[in-house]
């Protein structure tokens, strides 16, 4: 059976839990405390050296880091990954947007408000954080007042990668109410028969 280690309070986390249900399938689920120090052991390193979660083990004992890694491989072959080159490209596209102009502005501040409470002593890059992340907001704004979900007509992984962290970005600051099309996507998503909450 699939093993996931991850923290149910993490988006890059919940992709993986996300997927899984879509596709119906088993696993279970190893809780992993990040500020406890748990992906800093031994035991978590021999698995995954970057010592970061989500991480993917296989029953054959073969592990897979990296969120985005992790849904391309359990999304082949379904319709969740389409076979079309150029709109697979588009998933991938919309997946490193999601990792490089999405999550470094939503995901953080997040984290530093709901994990670490805000201190003061990092008010300042939470404040910095809410530019990049708007920019970031407008891009899916404007992608999804043309279509119902990011890359086409059809729910993909792309819209589980960006739904991870959107879906929470009030968590981090972040206010939705001049993004009507966005909430209506999150809702969209949200009642899928499938559809596991975080």
């Amino acid at each position: 059976m699939l093993k996931i280690y991850g923290d149910r309070q993490s988006g890059n986390c919940y992709k993986v839990k996300l997927l899984l249900h879509h596709l119906q399938r088993e696993y279970t689920w190893q809780s992993v405390d990040i500020l406890a120090g748990d992906t800093r052991t031994q035991a978590f390193l021999e698995k995954n050296p970057n010592g970061k979660i989500p991480l993917l083990e296989l029953p054959s004992g073969e592990t897979l880091s990296e969120s985005n890694a992790i849904l391309n491989y359990l999304a082949h072959d379904t319709p969740y990954l389409p076979d079309d080159p150029l709109t697979r490209a588009r998933v991938l596209s919309w997946q490193f947007f999601e990792q490089y102009s999405h999550e470094p502005y939503i995901a953080v501040a997040r984290f530093i408000s709901k994990y670490l409470g805000l201190p003061e002593e990092r008010r300042q890059e939470y404040e910095a954080k809410q530019s990049g992340g708007y920019k970031a907001l407008t891009v899916m704004e404007q992608t999804l007042a043309q279509q119902p979900y990011l890359v086409s007509d059809t729910l993909t992984i792309a819209d589980f990668s960006l739904y991870a962290y959107t879906h929470v970005a009030h968590e981090g600051g972040f206010d939705l109410a001049t993004f009507p099309t966005i909430r209506t996507w999150l809702q969209r998503i949200a009642l899928h028969p499938r559809h596991v909450a975080m």
